[in-house]
């Protein structure tokens, strides 16, 4: 009985050992990103680029979603806005390199208010806000809850609204108590860095992916175990939380903007998108054929275009839609999902 427990605790330490290692190895290889904002008892991590001499654009706030982090944004949106408007990308609370915070934290209410505050931090008093994927449901929390500091909303392949089924197992087991601890340090980042090729190509798909995009946008940071744990919490919360929200979107009146793709393996756009748009009165909706979940990398003129008109100027958005879903059909360039741990549909 002796040599078993003996030999479980040597392997378990090994596990734990491996999982710190590898850590370290991950945060060495892609470093802190931004400056540290303290925001009232913990730090958010922040990208601020200021506004340039005459800005075209109004500030702009960009919201990653589930298993990402400030750069996901940054690398699809950076060169294309900079030098026009004020921009801020951030690290979602318990996300990156910012720290968690406080328990409402694991709320998209929460992570809302935390942006809130660094907005304030850089003298930001109101600005579109992009949200992305689970971003959508804090960019609509947002408009909800600091409509003042909302000058338009673009939701980009959102998820906001309760949807039928559940989420991932490995996202229950890591957000539960105890549980949870043991499954992030033993299991999860080591089976992580297995499937995570196949997962990001999974959130591509039909799409192929960025080439380089493991690399810039730093999925596998995500992976480290207090990440891995905070990202379980808040997309097992997400339902009951959408559930009861989402009547309130009727309150937002922010020119609002919705690109998503009939295509997206993740998010189920006929429940999230169209219920944005039905919910928020003179909502655009722009749905494009072929298109899955990532709008941000593979349509990036439509999201800009998008972020023009919110801003006053005047762009067809449907026409640019049909030109991008003729490049997609053109291009060929899509690829079958791959196996990876992602979210459910939802």
């Amino acid at each position: 009985m002796i040599l078993p427990l003996a030999l479980t605790a040597i392997l378990v330490g090994a596990a734990f050992s491996f999982t710190a290692w590898k850590s370290r190895q991950i945060e060495r290889r892609f470093p802190r990103h931004g400056e540290l904002i303290d925001v009232g008892g913990y730090r958010i991590n922040a990208l601020h680029i200021p506004a340039p001499l005459n800005p075209a654009l109004p500030p702009i706030v960009f919201i990653h979603g589930a298993s990402g982090n400030l750069r996901d944004q940054e690398t699809a949106f950076r060169k294309l806005l900079e030098g026009r408007a004020e921009l801020l990308f951030i690290d979602r609370p318990g996300h990156g390199y910012s720290e968690r915070g406080r328990q409402e934290n694991g709320f998209p209410d929460g992570q809302a208010a935390a942006i809130s505050r660094v907005m304030n931090m850089k003298g930001m008093e109101r600005a579109i806000i992009v949200g992305h994927s689970f971003g959508g449901a804090i960019t609509a929390s947002f408009a909800v809850f600091h409509p003042e500091k909302t000058a338009g909303l673009l939701f980009l392949a959102p998820a906001t609204h309760p949807w039928p089924g559940g989420v991932d197992w490995y996202y229950k087991i890591s957000a539960a108590p105890y549980l949870g601890f043991w499954f992030t340090r033993l299991i999860s980042l080591p089976a992580g860095l297995v499937l995570l090729d196949g997962a990001t190509r999974s959130v591509f798909s039909p799409n192929r992916r960025r080439d380089r995009y493991v690399e810039e946008g730093a999925p596998a940071l995500v992976l480290r175990p207090e990440n891995f744990r905070n990202n379980a919490v808040d997309v097992a919360n997400l339902h009951d939380y959408v559930t009861r929200i989402s009547p309130r979107y009727k309150e937002i009146t922010a020119p609002t903007i919705v690109i998503t793709g009939d295509s997206d393996p993740i998010v189920l756009e006929e429940i999230h998108s169209q219920g944005l748009v039905r919910d928020i009165a003179g909502s655009e909706l722009v749905k494009i054929h072929g298109l899955g979940h990532k709008p941000d990398y593979v349509v990036p003129d439509v999201a800009i275009a998008a972020i023009e008109k919110i801003a006053g100027m005047d762009r067809d958005l449907q026409a640019l839609a049909h030109m991008a879903e003729a490049r997609l059909t053109q291009s060929g360039i899509t690829e079958q999902p791959a196996t990876g741990m992602m979210i459910e549909k939802i």
